[in-house]
């Protein structure tokens, strides 16, 4: 017998009728005495009767109650929707039917739900960061490759109309939530742009020998003061805080002629600093052998001017001694002089005078005076009495005096 037969709606038999004519609930336990589960039409028709009950009978109307209710369950949830969180590195700007209302600081806050005010999250600690260029240049002849390689933004033009390739990363953060949000429509690529036409700008002014070598970090500022420019005379609220050149040459197809001009310049850079050395020391040299000579004749003018002085200061005392006294000074001047032209002399010279008896002088008198290297005299014999007032003969066999 099957169980879809409306004759026959089940093995449990037909429900009982109440006496209003609808169904009742049937019993769980059927006539078997086996456990069975829940009744899903039972409940789904439970709940059909609770929202009749609610909204009015079958010919009734909504009860006002219920509609409250809904409204207000309705506008709770749509007031709720307003509350959001705003992170610490972040600034939320509010707008008002599409206008700019306020800039809201870090943490909970609210605002009126859509469609009237709408809140925008915008990360102003975050540093954001990009690179232009590094894809590598194609060398196949094909023109869609070589098309492409003549857009690269990695090829720009120096100063000397010489190409560079040249690769760099922009480092920048938002300084203002509300023109960042407002400026342009798509605020990183604006900023990716401008690095470029900066970039572009500054190379185009510098030789590519300044870019290699001698003035990278010097193009690198230039760079990222010529885009903050720009940006602030956009109004874009963003600050720029580093622009870094990540690698730099010339483009693959001239590389090994460009390794031999640097070989070159290499070389007359080695010998310019030969030259240079050679240069400074003969100047240095002369300088010294200049200063020396220049030195001497202060010395030797100052050693005049003072022996000069000297001698006049000597002159005009003796002659203040000689006036005074004549002759002695004469005799004084006399034995002076004699004393300082045989000073150095060997010669003995005795007077002989009143002498009656020999003189016997003493070996140390023969002694060399004239330095270190003179020879010693020989052995002087005694001297004898002089005849009858005559002058001794010189010890040393020299010429009397």
């Amino acid at each position: 017998m099957p169980w879809n037969d409306n004759a026959n709606p089940g093995p449990w038999g037909s429900p009982p009728s109440g006496d209003d004519g609808e169904r009742k609930e049937p019993s769980r336990k059927p006539s078997g005495g086996r456990p069975t589960g829940p009744d899903l039409n039972a409940g789904m028709n439970r709940m059909r009767q609770r929202m009749r009950g609610l909204f009015g009978g079958p010919g009734g109307g909504v009860q006002p109650g219920a509609l409250v209710g809904i409204a207000a369950a309705v506008f709770a949830l749509w007031a709720l929707s307003g509350i959001y969180l705003v992170q610490p590195n972040e600034v939320a700007v509010v707008t008002t039917f599409g206008a700019y209302s306020r800039n809201e600081a870090p943490g909970p806050r609210y605002h009126l739900p859509w469609p009237i005010e709408k809140v925008q999250k915008v990360p102003v600690t975050t540093l954001n960061r990009f690179d232009i260029g590094g894809a590598s240049i194609p060398t196949s002849s094909d023109a869609d490759n070589s098309a492409a390689a003549a857009s690269s933004p990695s090829l720009m033009l120096t100063s000397e109309k010489d190409i560079v390739d040249l690769n760099f990363s922009v480092t920048w953060r938002v300084s203002d939530a509300a023109r960042f949000v407002f400026a342009t429509r798509e605020p990183e690529d604006a900023v990716k742009a401008v690095a470029e036409s900066a970039m572009r700008e500054v190379v185009g002014r510098t030789s590519l020998d300044d870019i290699l070598n001698k003035r990278r970090g010097q193009v690198q500022l230039d760079t990222a003061d010529e885009m903050q420019r720009i940006l602030d005379a956009w109004g874009m609220g963003v600050r720029i805080v580093e622009v870094q050149i990540r690698s730099a040459g010339p483009p693959q197809e001239v590389v090994s002629a460009f390794r031999d001009v640097q070989s070159a310049q290499q070389d007359r850079d080695s010998a310019e600093n030969v030259a240079d050395a050679y240069r400074n020391k003969v100047v240095n040299e002369a300088k010294g052998d200049a200063a020396r000579i220049v030195q001497l004749a202060q010395a030797y003018r100052e050693q005049a001017e003072r022996t000069a002085t000297g001698d006049a200061a000597r002159f005009n005392a003796i002659y203040s001694e000689y006036r005074r006294a004549p002759q002695a000074t004469r005799d004084r001047l006399y034995l002076e002089t004699m004393e300082r032209v045989l000073r150095n002399s060997n010669k003995v010279v005795i007077s002989g005078k009143g002498v009656t008896a020999p003189v016997i002088l003493p070996p140390d008198v023969f002694r060399p005076r004239g330095g270190p290297n003179a020879q010693p005299p020989p052995q002087a014999p005694q001297q004898t009495a002089p005849q009858q007032g005559g002058q001794a003969p010189s010890q040393s066999g020299g010429p009397q005096t």
